[in-house]
C-alpha cells in the first residue's frame, strides 16, 4: 500500500491521479467559447438544435456550430436536388404542352442548318 512508498513517490502518485481525474473532467466539459452571429443563430434554429432564439446561450462550443452547419449543408443539398427534379419535370411538361419533343426539335434545327449551309454554298458559287 501507501505506507511502504517513500514520501516523494506518494506525492507523484497522488499528483498523477489528480491530473488524470482533472483531464477526465475536462474531457466532458466543452468550452463554450464562440459567440454565434445572427446567421449562426438562424442555422441553429433551422437545423433543430434549439426551438426558439431565446434558448440559444450567448456562447456556444464551436463543435456545436460545426455540426449545425454540416446539417444545414445537407438540408440545403436535399432542397436543391428536389428543386432540380421539379424543374426537370416542369420542362418536360411544358414541352409536352406545346407538343414538342427533342426529336422534332433536333430535326427542325438540323433542317435549318442544312438550309443555311445550302444558301452559303450558293452564294460562294455565284
Amino acid at each position: 500500500g501507501w505506507g511502504s512508498l517513500p514520501t516523494r513517490d506518494r506525492l507523484a502518485r497522488c499528483h498523477g491521479l489528480f491530473v488524470s481525474l482533472l483531464q477526465a473532467e475536462q474531457a466532458h466539459k466543452v468550452v463554450a467559447s464562440y459567440k454565434p452571429s445572427k446567421f449562426d443563430r438562424k442555422i441553429l434554429l433551422w437545423t433543430g438544435r434549439f426551438k426558439t432564439e431565446e434558448e440559444i446561450p450567448p456562447r456556444i462550443p464551436p463543435e456545436m456550430l460545426d455540426r449545425a452547419r454540416n446539417k444545414a449543408r445537407v438540408k440545403a443539398c436535399y432542397i436543391m436536388i428536389g428543386l432540380s427534379i421539379v424543374a426537370c419535370f416542369a420542362v418536360i411538361a411544358s414541352a409536352a404542352a406545346r407538343h414538342e419533343s427533342l426529336t422534332s426539335w433536333n430535326l427542325a434545327k438540323k433542317a435549318k442548318w442544312r438550309k443555311e449551309a445550302a444558301l452559303a454554298a450558293e452564294s460562294k458559287t455565284k
